[in-house]
């Protein structure tokens, strides 16, 4: 800990290091965006189409609220996503674990369990 304290920026080793986290957790959160447009666009698979009429004013409403809560989900996941590109660009631009607010370095522990972060925990416990 003493080491990270004097330096200023991570080496390109150790940013390798992060660009290799980085892109396994970019590929994994697209796949989870593609899995969650996959099940938006097909259709319920629990149909109700044999059941009486009365259950399915309830299962559309069910069926709609289920289909926001995935629009939510899918959401998140993009904007998950444009995080970890920017902090790509953070690592080609070699400003990747600076803290925006303090300017000092980022822990490694800290990027390695959001590594998309751009603050230390110190300036996290601020805002």
């Amino acid at each position: 800990m003493k080491e990270e304290s004097t330096k200023t920026r991570y080496s390109d080793s150790e940013l390798k290091e992060f660009k290799d986290l980085l892109l396994e957790k970019l590929r994994s959160s697209k796949e989870e965006l593609n899995a969650l447009a996959t099940s938006l666009s097909s259709p319920n698979a629990n149909g109700t189409d044999d059941t009486a009429g009365t259950y399915k004013t309830l299962e559309d409403g069910s069926a709609t609220l289920e289909k926001e809560q995935i629009n939510q989900l899918a959401a998140r996941q993009k904007k998950f996503i444009e995080q970890l590109e920017a902090a790509l660009v953070r690592i080609e631009n070699k400003t990747y674990g600076i803290c925006r607010e303090t300017g000092k370095l980022i822990p490694k522990e800290r990027l390695r369990a959001v590594p998309h972060t751009t603050l230390t925990m110190e300036a996290k416990l601020k805002q």
